[in-house]
């Protein structure tokens, strides 16, 4: 047995390496859903973390590997590349089947977990956002997937928006730049694979009637097309409308996107013709980074910085790291800490705080008045939390302690 490993944790040695991964012991296993897959994956707990344990061919392996490990060194929303189990050989001599092994995405959500009779319309709407989002993303970035559909996503919640998450790299490519050709392959695939899977749901009782396969497929691209083309035209812009410039790329922070520098030129009419550099998704998540140090997502971000802004104007402090230290021991910790131990699994840290910021302004427009936080928290955790599944597995299945 050889085991490449981007780290060092002997526990790996532990697993029955030298049994079929389909037959391996309930003992070893962690029950999750899990996606439609072309390979047989178990989860499995070592230490204080799930893995998933793929087995695949070699070769396979050993370039989904490194693949995810390129897109980790780009910050790109993927699961964690572990290690490659090789030269496996069973009790009796016989090879086995490689095995990939990645991190599993904790708060994470399959498809198959959302897409039911209890999913709405504007739900759909929010998962086809969110892998449009992570498609252009991809493109930007330079990686060509050859295999999008949503069994090789999982998403995130993200302060009522939802954040997607690449699981299967092993048909990827990544490239400098992607040509039109290449994107409009990935989106030809897309298409087609997400058209067959909503209609796999329909045929298992599993999609709401009122959501049509065909328009689910058709929807993912429109929305990648839009927004795709948001980022990247060119606007012609008058010389004395400078501020249309600034007005764009403020647009595209929106959107969640940074703008490393703007391209610009004449043209006859006497106009400039304006293309911003999009380089990157998470605009926001990186501004509460630096500011606070907390990892958020995109819309947990926004949301956790206009509490900031709020609490700074409202604190009357000038400087901005100081007014994040101080929102961050003063308002931040003390809300997640006021969440009784048997409740933290329920959602992550983030997301508490973001949906309790809702739930703050929600009360406040009933009551005609500021409610205040400590009210907020406390009507949010004996009326709304207390009544969620757990997320930090997957859909309230609990993953057991060590």
């Amino acid at each position: 047995m050889r085991i490449t490993s981007a780290l060092v944790d002997p526990a790996l040695l532990d697993l029955p390496w030298s049994t079929p991964l389909e037959q391996w012991p309930a003992e070893h296993l962690v029950a999750l859903p899990q996606g439609i897959s072309r390979h047989i994956v178990r989860f499995v707990r070592l230490g204080g973390y799930v893995y998933a344990v793929k087995e695949t061919g070699e070769r396979v392996a050993e370039r989904e590997y490194d693949l995810l490990r390129a897109l980790e060194r780009i910050d790109f929303p993927s699961v964690e590349a572990v290690a490659i189990v090789a030269d496996r050989q069973s009790d009796d001599g016989e090879p086995l089947d490689p095995v990939l092994i990645t991190r599993h995405l904790q708060f994470s959500l399959p498809y198959r977990a959302l897409f039911s009779r209890t999913l709405r319309p504007e739900t759909m709407n929010r998962l086809l956002d969110a892998l449009a989002v992570l498609l252009v993303r991809m493109h930007l970035t330079g990686f060509f997937w050859g295999d999008c559909s949503l069994s090789n996503t999982l998403f995130r919640r993200d302060a009522g928006a939802f954040a997607a998450y690449l699981v299967d790299a092993e048909t990827g490519a990544l490239h400098p730049s992607l040509s039109n050709g290449q994107r409009g392959e990935d989106l030809e695939i897309a298409r087609v694979n997400i058209f067959g899977e909503a209609l796999d749901l329909q045929a298992a009782g599993l999609l709401h009637e009122s959501i049509d396969p065909e328009v689910v497929c058709e929807e993912v691209v429109r929305r990648y097309e839009q927004l795709w083309h948001e980022i990247t035209y060119e606007q012609q812009v008058e010389r004395a409308a400078r501020h249309d410039i600034e007005r764009r790329i403020r647009r595209l922070n929106e959107l969640g996107f940074d703008v490393a520098e703007v391209a610009m030129s004449t043209v006859d009419n006497g106009r400039y013709l304006v293309r911003p550099k999009v380089v990157d998704v998470g605009y926001h998540t990186r501004r509460l980074l630096r500011l606070t140090g907390l990892d958020a997502e995109e819309n947990q971000a926004r949301r956790l910085l206009n509490d900031l802004d709020a609490y700074r104007v409202e604190s009357d402090l000038t400087d901005e790291q100081q007014a994040a230290h101080r929102w961050l021991t003063e308002v931040f910790e003390p809300v997640v800490r006021a969440v009784p131990a048997h409740l933290r699994r329920k959602l992550e840290p983030q997301e508490l705080f973001a949906q309790i910021i809702e739930h703050k302004w929600l009360l406040s427009e009933q009551a005609g008045r500021d409610v205040g936080m400590r009210r907020a928290v406390q009507s949010y955790l004996a009326d709304v939390l207390v009544h969620r599944p757990d997320e930090q597995a997957v859909l309230g299945v609990e993953v057991p302690t060590a």
